[in-house]
């Protein structure tokens, strides 16, 4: 009963920790094996004055996978490089990995071992004068957890954004702090553009960066396929072979460079640059994947070349570029499952080659990603709805997933375009039927949505007015809930 006691007394310590534990980084079992992968790529290829995160991340990490000593390991690894550093930056740092050494013995069921940590933990933090017992609040601690929060993927990158924000609003002049900025803010535009960071805001974080971090040549990537994102590709690409003549953090370097390149239309350039990198990272999900965009990209060339309508010799070309592609979105999606994108790419290979059974099972597996993110929903009901439309000609399933689309209420690209293609079915209906119910429901949904009330009323009335005649209330409420 003591020990239980005594158990209970443990946690309530360990819960006002700020360490991996208690940042509650979201990350599924089917993504571990690829952050484990990406964090040991930025341990071994990834120069940065900042690497004793990456090792206690990689101890969180090991320990969800049920590696307790190996996540031991990562922790003595981390504290060898603190014990390099100027004791002022390091005592954040140093708080964090005991913080992650009383977390982990307890779950080991050493509580006397976690106890001592919380001890060393307690101690610094009276050195700091910290009002809690067990917890420190500094700018350094919230880079600590930003760095965490950006390695965990695109729905973590706002809550990093924040904390690299508050860290620099106590000291603006901050390299690190200034670096993780400038990455967030580049990543989050990046995963998710409906938040319309402004191009604006986005460029000047990074520039900033390189202002403080002038050696920095992955800075300097990014910001090159931001400036090619907003129409400067020359002064991009000054930036990109500036980063390619630095011997830093080359195997990312050349990612983004391939990257920069492929967009560019340079497609074996990329290619070069992607399989050199691939030298150095052959587990690379992102490789694989800008890879087989390569291949897309040279299949679309080939098909375009011949009108569409590749034959002989080029046919062969064609079917050989969308056999690499897929040989690579597939590798991607083994070392990532939950690569949204990569699935929607793969399904277009697959649509390619004329295996419609292929890309229906990838969809499907598509949908059953959990938390998608709206955005993303979203274009996958489109790819979904153009599959059904024109390979399994099936108007019915067609406008079930545009409306999924555009019920999505996240303003885009692909939901004007799922609006465009569920009125051209509509009308398309009504011309072969004027009393179809179902497509006047449509067109004054469509209309209401771009907020033209008039003509939605018109089209809803005309349903309900349909609906009434054919005495069919399933019908009326299916006017009524479109």
């Amino acid at each position: 009963m003591v020990d239980r006691k005594n158990a209970d007394e443990v946690k309530a310590k360990l819960d006002q920790l700020r360490c991996h534990f208690t940042w509650e980084l979201l990350v599924e079992d089917t993504e571990l094996p690829d952050l484990e992968n990406r964090i040991l790529d930025e341990i071994d290829f990834l120069d940065t004055k900042y690497n004793v995160g990456i090792h206690n991340l990689l101890a969180y990490v090991k320990h969800l996978a049920g590696q307790n000593q190996e996540a031991l390991r990562s922790l003595r690894e981390a504290e060898g490089l603190i014990q390099q550093e100027r004791a002022a930056q390091s005592d954040a740092r140093r708080l964090v990995t005991w913080g992650n050494y009383a977390w982990l013995y307890y779950h080991m069921g050493r509580p006397e071992e976690a106890q001592a940590y919380l001890d060393k933990v307690e101690n610094t933090c009276k050195e700091f004068e910290a009002p809690s017992r067990y917890r420190v609040e500094c700018p350094q601690m919230d880079c600590e957890e930003g760095w965490a929060l950006l390695k965990c993927g695109g729905k973590s990158y706002e809550r990093a954004q924040a904390c690299f924000e508050k860290a620099l609003a106590v000291d603006p002049e901050n390299p690190e702090f200034s670096t993780g900025y400038a990455i967030a803010t580049y990543r989050l535009d990046v995963f998710n553009k409906a938040t319309q960071v402004s191009e604006a805001f986005c460029l000047q974080t990074l520039k900033e960066a390189i202002r403080l971090n002038p050696e920095d040549a992955y800075i300097k990537a990014l910001l090159a396929l931001k400036l090619q994102d907003v129409g400067q590709e020359a002064e991009g690409e000054k930036y990109i072979e500036e980063a390619l003549t630095n011997m830093s953090s080359q195997t990312y370097v050349f990612r983004y460079a391939a990257k920069f390149y492929r967009r560019k239309g340079s497609l074996d350039k990329a290619l070069r640059l992607l399989k050199m990198a691939l030298r150095a990272t052959p587990s690379s999900a992102f490789l694989h994947h800008q890879i087989g965009l390569c291949y897309r990209a040279q299949m679309i060339e080939i098909k375009r070349a011949a009108n569409w309508q590749p034959r002989g010799q080029v046919r062969e070309n064609f079917d050989r570029m969308v056999r690499m592609a897929i040989s690579h979105f597939q590798f991607a999606l083994e070392q990532k499952p939950t690569f949204d994108i990569a699935y929607i790419h793969l399904a277009s290979m697959y649509i390619e080659a004329d295996d419609y059974r292929s890309a229906e099972d990838t969809y499907q597996r598509a949908f059953c990603l959990k938390s998608l993110e709206e955005e993303k929903l979203q274009k996958m009901h489109f790819h979904y709805g153009q599959f059904q439309e024109f390979q399994k000609k099936s108007e019915v399933n067609a406008i079930i997933h545009y409306l999924k689309a555009v019920k999505i209420e996240k303003a885009s690209l692909l939901r004007d375009k799922s609006m465009n293609s569920l009125e051209k079915l509509a009308l398309r209906k009504l011309r072969r039927n004027a009393s179809d119910v179902e497509s006047l429901s449509i067109l004054g949904f469509i209309y209401k949505v771009k907020g033209e009330m008039n003509k939605a009323l018109e089209y809803y009335e005309r349903a309900l007015r349909l609906a009434a005649d054919f005495g069919n209330s399933e019908t009326q409420s299916l006017a009524m809930e479109i």
